[in-house]
């Protein structure tokens, strides 16, 4: 069986992610620009990315920084895939509001 490490115990590193969880959840379901649900969607993947490190810590294996890094890489992914939509929206003037951004026509 493996050694806990010390120091920074797990229930503080799950607070802070279910901290960052309900900041990106109620940001996905308050705002309307795609702007700032972005930012929420990143918090969100920033909130696992804290558990999978904690659990990484508390049980001494690396697994968790692997898909850490994974889960970075698609957060990297979507936000260009995000901005290149913003911006293509908004060089039509269009309102930048996701509930009427229903469909893209091009």
């Amino acid at each position: 069986m493996t050694e806990t490490v010390t120091g920074v115990p797990l229930v503080l590193y799950l607070a802070v992610s279910g901290a960052l969880f309900l900041l990106g959840l109620l940001g996905v379901m308050i705002r309307r620009n795609p702007l700032l649900m972005l930012l929420a969607v990143e918090l969100l993947l920033n909130s696992a990315n804290v558990a999978l490190i904690g659990f990484s810590r508390y049980w001494n294996v690396t697994d968790g920084h692997i898909f850490a890094l994974v889960v970075m890489v698609v957060a990297a992914a979507e936000v260009v895939i995000g901005l290149g939509l913003v911006v293509a929206v908004y060089k039509q003037r269009l309102e930048l509001d996701v509930d009427q951004l229903s469909s893209l026509r091009g």
